[in-house]
């Protein structure tokens, strides 16, 4: 047996020592820093550069908004990418406990940190960046530390905190220049956040000279260009966006950056309306742009909108719908545009409501253009229930009247249309085909362009045109659309023609009919009872006043809202609604200075005791919040003297109430304790039949409940064993509030304490005082420059509803900054805009309490929330 040379087993001796963690020599560090680094640091690194890669890959970039600073972090990449991150963290723990002594130790803690910070564990990941800050020394990754915990406030809020973050690495010296543009790039995250353009300007501009990525220049370049852009400087844009060009960027980006170039050079206000028309068509005709011919027509059609090219404009949106693309936020950019032009100019509101939803589709939630119209749809959805009910019903009942054999005659011609139009789709299959999306949405202006598209879009085709296609077709949208005097049998072949259509791919020669319901199926449609008919009756009834109002009161159209109220009137005479389709009807006529005083006579021969004839007799008196206070008043008096049994004096009170404050919150109260009172003092029959009416009026459930138990227990019914009595129930309630408190009988309160949440200050107006308060805001700026100069306060305003605007002044790090703030602004604001009261009702809200605030649209319930909470 050989023997080993003795340098040979010296050599193995060292080694096998310096894989001790405790031994603090020079092997034993040699060994620890390349094993650390070189191993489990590097493997763990490239784990979180290759998950970074990913989310910056899923991300899709909407070039329509500015470009957002960071990468978002989607919540589903994560989960995808789970296991990767659990073996990154293995890793570096492993580096951590084997290798003690390394030099490596503190850059394996800052991974675990940007693993906790991916992986949602903020507070885990805040924790390690204030050890390393405090603990670790090496300046570089101490500095790099401070920067991502500055990122991880920011994205909580905690701006004070971001401020002290910033504030103490302003006073470090040698800052490297890596660390450098991680600092001015979160920098720029952070003035983005607060809402601060120039500051976001500023930061990137600096980013810009620390950036040694040219893929990262270019995008940062472009961010520029974008808010340049917006801020109107359209020179600086212009050099951006050429920089952004550079770098090698990803078509897509060189793309928008060389299109958006030209708009702000010179496409948007050239007077060569032809050469800009080319360049577009240009565009559009390159092969290397065949993945973005939808931006590009798009981008034309918002061209000739500026020439007054409407109609040009809306056929190119839909030549653009109808292309591929390879991004779908850009369809929802599309079908927006077409809704607001439906909206806006062609007062097409059904057209509109099926636009935005289509546009919803391929927005996502955390997109803002998904929030303005998930936000502002409702009432376009309302309308179109409305609008589809009177075309569906009245059609309808018309068809019941007809005989059986008229009946059958209806359907088989129907049915035969349908047939030539599929075999028409048929014989032109082999013709080349774009990819369709919403021929049903052509047919509502009748502007089909003659070619066949089918719906794409399964949220609006399950909307009302689809199921009203079932029941006969559509009905044609001519100048008396909101009619409803025509009758089912005007409907044409032409108009059953368009109608959503199923995909090519979906209908073989086989089966090209079985789309086509039977004639059994058609008739059964049709109501063959009284009971039937007198559902859609009450359902026609209650849609002829719904979208009566609606056009009024939301759509500004008193024309049209007169013919929706007068068909309700003279269709239903003896309608509940009647009283307050009079008073709309009066408020209508006046705003086009018709004969509002018929309505007024009407309302005062017919429901002299209504509190919309009270209205229309004291056209000047007081409204809004004061009105309601005021109300509020005389209801608890008059109910203290129902209370004592003083029935006479609690009626006059009630009256008297309600003749001068007609309108309020309190309303329905006041009427039901006026019912009440009819229960003490008149007749059986005049009590029952007011309760009947009071319980279809009403629209506060829990006032409907208390009244139907009331009727219950007249009538000799057994009431519901889960309520108090009546009057004991609406009694034990009036205990419990006082009149400042609540204006309507509700549970637990919708809105949380959050005192620790980011806080927003407002003052609200009633519509008429904000119309006059226009030195308002400007006040609020002067006030905070004296005040509060480092504070960065913003000011806003909004309409909340129709009886209320707000003015916002944000942000605040929590409730004790807003109520310091509040303290001052009671104390030294001046304004001829504002009286002491209206200073007095100014709150405080948390975000999170003011977005549902913005949903309730009810201010006097949080003011009850308000006073309960911060004073």
């Amino acid at each position: 047996m050989k023997t080993q040379h003795p340098c040979f087993i010296l050599f193995l001796l060292l080694i096998f020592s310096a894989c001790s963690s405790e031994k603090n020599t020079f092997m034993n560090r040699m060994y620890h820093n390349t094993t650390s680094r070189h191993n489990a640091y590097y493997l763990s690194n490239e784990k979180i550069l290759e998950l970074e890669n990913t989310i910056k890959s899923n991300h899709k970039e909407d070039f329509s908004q500015v470009l957002p600073i960071f990468y978002p972090v989607d919540s589903a990449t994560i989960e995808q990418n789970e296991e990767l991150l659990k073996e990154a963290r293995e890793l570096s723990s492993k580096a951590i406990d084997w290798h003690r002594i390394s030099k490596w130790v503190d850059d394996n803690y800052f991974l675990i940190g940007m693993i906790d910070y991916y992986q949602a564990d903020t507070d885990d990941a805040i924790n390690t960046f204030k050890y390393l800050n405090v603990n670790s020394k090496d300046k570089d990754l101490r500095h790099r530390s401070l920067i991502q915990l500055m990122r991880i406030f920011i994205d909580q809020k905690k701006y004070d905190d971001v401020v002290f973050v910033i504030d103490y690495l302003s006073k470090e010296s040698k800052i490297n220049a890596e660390n450098r543009y991680h600092l001015f790039k979160t920098l720029a995250y952070y003035y983005h956040s607060k809402e601060d353009i120039e500051g976001k300007i500023g930061a990137l501009d600096k980013t810009l000279e620390y950036t040694k990525d040219s893929k990262e220049k270019s995008r940062i370049n472009f961010i520029l260009a974008q808010l340049y852009q917006r801020e109107g400087l359209d020179a600086l844009a212009y050099n951006y966006y050429i920089e952004a060009q550079k770098g090698n960027p990803p078509y897509e980006r060189s793309f928008f950056a060389q299109l958006y170039a030209q708009k702000v050079a010179e496409l948007d206000r050239s007077k060569d309306i032809k050469r800009v028309r080319n360049y577009y068509d240009e565009l559009y005709a390159d092969s290397k742009n065949k993945e973005l011919k939808d931006v590009v027509l798009y981008e034309k059609a918002l061209f000739e909108l500026l020439q007054n090219e409407k109609e040009v404009a809306v056929n190119l949106l839909h030549r653009a719908a109808k292309e591929e693309g390879n991004n779908p936020i850009q369809k929802g950019y599309i079908y927006q545009k077409l809704a607001e032009i439906s909206f806006e100019t062609e007062k097409d509101y059904r057209a509109a409501k099926y636009y935005y939803d289509s546009a919803l589709t391929h927005f996502r939630p955390r997109d803002p253009s998904y929030q303005q119209i998930e936000s502002s749809k409702g009432i376009l959805d309302e309308y179109v229930l409305h609008f589809e009910t009177i075309a569906k019903n009245d059609s309808l009942i018309s068809l019941s009247k007809l005989s059986s054999e008229e009946q059958e005659l209806i359907a088989d011609n129907f049915i035969k249309s349908e047939e030539e139009r599929l075999l028409k789709e048929a014989a032109e299959k082999e013709k080349p085909k774009n990819t369709g999306i919403f021929e049903n949405l052509l047919a509502f202006g009748g502007k089909s362009t003659g070619e066949n598209f089918y719906f794409d879009n399964s949220v609006a085709m399950q909307q009302g045109s689809i199921d009203f296609f079932r029941d006969w077709g559509n009905r044609p949208l001519q100048d008396n659309w909101r009619r409803s005097t025509q009758g089912f049998s005007s409907i044409t072949n032409n108009e059953i023609e368009n109608t959503p259509e199923q995909s090519e791919s979906d209908v073989s020669e086989e089966n090209i009919f079985e789309q086509i319901p039977s004639k059994e199926e058609l008739l059964s449609q049709i109501p063959k009872s009284e009971t039937d008919i007198a559902i859609l009756d009450s359902k026609l009834e209650t849609s002829y006043f719904e979208l009566g109002k609606l056009l009024f009161f939301d759509f500004k159209e008193p024309e049209f809202s007169i013919e929706n109220l007068e068909s309700l009137i003279t269709t239903y005479p003896n309608t509940i609604k009647k009283p307050e389709a009079y008073y709309i009807l009066y408020l209508a006529q006046k705003e086009r200075n018709g004969n509002a005083e018929l309505y007024s006579q009407r309302l005062n021969r017919e429901f002299p005791e209504s509190p919309f004839t009270f209205s229309v007799n004291n056209p000047d008196g007081v409204s809004g919040n004061l009105a309601y206070i005021q109300s509020s008043n005389g209801y608890k008096e008059a109910y203290n003297l129902y209370n004592s049994r003083n029935y006479p004096e609690a009626r006059k009170i009630l009256r008297s109430t309600l003749e001068e404050f007609p309108l309020t919150r309190n309303t329905e109260k006041l009427l039901l304790l006026d019912v009440m009172i009819s229960g003490k003092i008149d007749d059986k029959n005049r009590y029952k039949t007011r309760l009947e009416s009071y319980i279809q009026n009403t629209e506060n459930p829990d006032l409907l409940k208390m009244a139907r138990n009331m009727l219950i227990a007249l009538t000799g019914e057994k009431p519901d064993t889960d309520t108090l009595g009546e009057e004991e129930e609406l009694e034990e309630k009036e205990e419990v509030q006082t009149v400042e408190e609540e204006a309507d009988i509700e549970d637990e309160s919708p809105y949380k304490e959050n005192p620790n949440q980011t806080h927003i200050f407002v003052i609200a107006l009633e519509a008429e005082q904000s119309s006059v308060a226009k030195s308002l805001l400007a006040d609020l700026e002067g006030f905070h420059s004296a005040n509060f100069p480092s504070s960065r306060l913003r000011t806003g305003n909004m309409n909340l509803n129709r009886e209320n605007a707000i003015y916002i002044v944000s942000p605040f790090n929590n409730a004790e900054k807003a109520l310091e703030y509040r303290s001052k602004f009671m104390k030294d604001f001046e304004t001829t805009s504002l009286s002491e009261d209206d200073k007095a009702n100014s709150f405080l809200i948390s975000i999170e309490n003011f977005q549902e605030l913005n949903k309730r649209k009810n201010i006097e319930e949080y003011r009850s929330f308000y006073k309960k909470t911060y004073n």
